[in-house]
């Protein structure tokens, strides 16, 4: 009998992969009208870095870009190698297939090269998640690494199951699994992007892992409650809104910092508010659109914080602006300023 990894298709996943759906081809049409090619490193870029982000890299966008223009970056050696290996092994998505053996070896090979010994070859040892000195889960012994992966690659490959729900499959049973010594948490969101850019090639330049990292520990809580439940349903619909709230932001003018949401909402901070004050001093009644447009950007390009960011659903959540957001924003309050004297000195002109 073939495996089957345990999953519930839940009325949530149905109605997530609808809207998806529906934001997919509305954003097919609107990236094809803009055909920008600077939308799309920018958005491989803001992918990078929030991969890396949840692993503790600390890298800007700015520095991400830096390196990948060959400029020299002040930061420690292994984060500036993390981010080299990032931008190659990203920049051959479209070489592989999500369900071949060799590429995703091939693939730690290129992501971990220089960070660890051995590359491209599954673990020969235990190994555990650690949260705060506790062990959290126990990974499978070493010695059915190559069954329990080869069962969910030939699964991944014959499945009829919506491109969708098989990539936050995989990505769960990955992260179960943790066939490698280090660098699973990467290469499973890696991997899912790699599965939904073979859907729809559209998913190559959507950044979802900046959303995850702006949901960094609703991300692990999701991944522990499907291990509790022995069903990863919590963790698909934690997985596809995290990708619908990415297709919803991500417009053809996806820079946080040349989004008009985002800078409103900058504008609109004064010392730590919560999301209710926010939503009534930009008098906008939409949750969800809220939390796409303004918000979650705002939080994966570094612009703002949480005041309790190991509790990011609760009830007194507030959000302050960053070092980083409040330069933005004294940068285009002098644009702004910049503007209105030119305005003045071409009125007086016309005057004369």
């Amino acid at each position: 009998m073939s495996y089957q990894p345990p999953y519930t298709i839940t009325p949530k996943i149905l109605h997530l992969i609808a809207k998806i759906g529906e934001n997919v081809g509305r954003l097919s049409v609107e990236l094809e009208k803009s055909a920008n090619l600077r939308l799309h490193r920018i958005n491989r870029i803001r992918t990078i870095q929030g991969s890396l982000a949840i692993e503790g890299n600390t890298l800007t966008e700015q520095q991400i870009t830096a390196i990948l223009e060959g400029k020299f970056v002040i930061a420690p050696p292994r984060e500036i190698q993390e981010a080299r290996n990032a931008l190659v092994t990203y920049g051959q998505l479209d070489q592989w297939q999500a369900s071949n053996e060799q590429h995703l070896l091939d693939a730690h090979q290129l992501l971990m090269k220089g960070l660890i010994d051995k590359v491209g070859i599954y673990r020969h040892k235990g190994v555990g998640v650690m949260k705060e000195g506790q062990v959290i889960h126990m990974a499978p012994p070493a010695n059915r690494i190559n069954i329990l992966m080869a069962d969910l690659l030939s699964w991944l490959k014959t499945t009829p199951d919506h491109a969708l729900i098989k990539s936050c499959v995989f990505h769960y049973e990955f992260e179960f699994i943790h066939p490698f010594i280090d660098g699973n948490g990467r290469m499973g969101r890696l991997w899912q992007t790699l599965i939904l850019s073979q859907w729809n090639p559209l998913f190559t330049h959507i950044p979802v892992e900046s959303m995850v990292y702006a949901q960094q520990q609703a991300y692990y809580q999701a991944l522990n409650e499907s291990t509790l439940k022995t069903d990863s349903a919590p963790f698909i619909e934690f997985m596809l809104t995290a990708i619908l709230e990415a297709c919803i932001a991500d417009t053809p003018q996806v820079n946080p910092q040349e989004s008009p949401q985002v800078i409103k909402l900058l504008r609109a901070i004064k010392g730590e508010m919560s999301r209710e004050q926010l939503q009534g001093v930009l008098e906008l009644k939409d949750r969800k659109s809220f939390r796409a447009r303004y918000l979650v950007p705002a939080l994966s390009a570094g612009l703002i914080k949480m005041t309790l960011p190991d509790k990011p659903n609760s009830s007194l959540q507030k959000y302050f602006l960053t070092k980083l957001g409040e330069q933005l924003l004294k940068g285009k309050e002098g644009e702004m300023g910049r503007e209105q004297l030119q305005g003045e000195l071409g009125l007086r002109c016309q005057k004369k």
